[in-house]
């Protein structure tokens, strides 16, 4: 069986799963983590001392020359994932990038062709199409039990601490938008399988600005689909601290025949403890344990989607080709995300409706 060799590029605050997907995967031997690069020497070289082993580096550049990579995985702040890419790309190396592929369609399609011109395979980790839940929804809505969808909502919304504490270099280069909605843009379009035609979109500047981050709290987005459906999307990072969980989200779709809800936040799992308040813990997305040898082992669609990418990079390697791959989220797919993304903030410039 191949063992894919890879690289990480970005080591930070979901950085880290990208490492710990293929620490573990390499106790099975299915892929072996070679190296990681980062701009931040210091922290780079920290994840060295936390149980990773593999060889650090501040440029992207020196580690594709330097070592023989079948694949890379893209964990840079959003408008840094092209550069990368098209790096890779040239080298012959299969990219997984994460959400957004680019923040221009024009970025997107540029990524694709390189790809495309060199054979690579190239993934997107939109990983909430490897949700239990939503693939439920998937399936039930191929059954046809929901008739012909006539509308939906959804919501996706984090605590203040993402955009003013994790990310307080490139908030104001992103947006609720890009950040959170990208997810739910590609999952609308992945469940009902149709692509988006038109948005109308609004939002809101003003609590983050009191942080000097020219960004906004809230986006609002009114969306209609080639199957005649319309899907609201709400979007925000300004949750207050004490919000029960980082992150709140939830889809609903509704069809001639029947509804389909989902309350992707909420699985049940609270906890209450002196100092800390209430908690409600998304376990789908990670949770960890510790295997028969004493290993830190993460589990959940959070690990799910990137390790698909590792699968799919050997069988590559073990002489198949990217056609019997089969589904995978594509950078067809990330451009598609992206044209929505980019259609709402055209039309938050414009206040008014955007063809896509």
């Amino acid at each position: 069986m191949a063992q894919c060799r890879v690289g990480v590029v970005g080591v930070g605050t979901f950085g880290i799963n990208h490492l710990r997907c293929f620490r573990q995967l390499g106790y099975i031997g299915v892929a072996e983590l070679v190296a990681a690069a980062d701009i931040n020497e210091d922290l780079v070289n920290q994840r060295t001392t936390e149980g990773f082993d593999f060889t650090p580096y501040t440029s992207v550049d020196e580690m594709l020359d330097n070592e023989e990579l079948d694949a890379i995985t893209i964990v840079t702040p959003d408008p840094f994932h092209k550069e990368v890419a098209l790096k890779a790309a040239e080298a012959g190396v299969h990219i997984l990038s994460e959400k957004p592929l680019d923040v221009t369609v024009e970025g997107c399609q540029e990524m694709i062709d390189a790809a495309e011109a060199n054979n690579v395979l190239l993934m997107v980790d939109f990983h909430k199409r490897y949700d239990e839940y939503h693939i439920a929804m998937k399936q039930k809505l191929q059954s046809g039990a929901l008739g012909e969808i006539e509308y939906g909502y959804s919501h996706m919304e984090d605590r203040i601490e993402v955009p003013k504490d994790w990310f307080t270099g490139w908030a104001q280069n992103s947006s609720p938008a890009w950040f959170l909605g990208i997810h739910f843009y590609d999952l609308a379009r992945y469940l009902m399988e149709t692509e988006p035609t038109r948005v109308w979109a609004t939002g809101v500047k003003k609590r983050l600005v009191e942080f000097g981050i020219d960004s906004y709290d809230s986006i609002s987005a009114k969306v209609e689909f080639d199957n005649g459906a319309t899907v609201a999307f709400d979007t925000c990072w300004i949750l207050p601290y004490e919000f029960e969980a980082i992150v709140n989200q939830g889809i609903r779709l509704v069809g001639t025949t029947g509804l389909l809800e989902c309350d992707s936040q909420d699985r049940g799992t609270i906890t209450c403890c002196e100092n800390e308040g209430m908690m409600t813990h998304n376990q789908s997305f990670l949770r960890q344990r510790y295997d028969k040898q004493g290993r830190e082992i993460w589990e959940g669609y959070g690990m799910d989607s990137i390790a698909d990418f590792a699968h799919n990079v050997n069988l590559l390697l073990e002489g198949g080709s990217i056609e019997d791959i089969g589904d995978y989220p594509s950078g067809y797919d990330g451009l598609q995300a992206t044209k929505l993304a980019a259609g709402v903030h055209k039309s938050l410039e414009t206040k008014g409706i955007v063809e896509l």
